[in-house]
């Protein structure tokens, strides 16, 4: 099975600043993100979803501007290229509006399916930063 590349962009009535937290910390995350997230001293994230864990790399990180989670495969023999997901974050002056622009690379091939799970995990991180 390929791999498949979505892309979406929301627009967040916050700025970049406050957004950024939500995007990079165990804690903004498990707020919106995943059900929970943690770090351990390595630096390896444990996102989970429905009790099962899914460990990732911040494989790149702007401040207040863009990071990326590298997926770890849970097949250590895997030579495929790694799932992972973007935020990149930009700001209109004009409006003090961020837009979130997500890239999610993985196995999920259904555009329908994804465009419904990010509009409503962004929708959950509106709710939370009031944008």
């Amino acid at each position: 099975m390929g791999k498949h590349k979505y892309t979406t962009e929301f627009e967040i009535r916050a700025n970049n600043k406050m957004l950024f937290n939500y995007l990079v910390t165990p804690a903004g995350l498990a707020q919106w993100f995943a059900d929970q997230v943690t770090i351990d001293d390595y630096k390896i994230f444990n996102f989970v979803w429905d009790n099962r864990p899914h460990y990732a790399r911040m494989t790149a990180q702007r401040l207040n501007r863009y990071v990326k989670f590298e997926f770890i495969p849970e097949d250590s023999q895997a030579t495929y290229e790694p799932s992972y997901i973007e935020f990149k974050l930009d700001m209109n002056d004009l409006t003090q509006s961020s837009f979130l622009k997500i890239t999610d690379f993985s196995d999920t091939e259904n555009e329908e399916d994804l465009r419904e799970l990010w509009t409503h995990l962004v929708s959950n991180l509106r709710e939370i930063v009031g944008g």
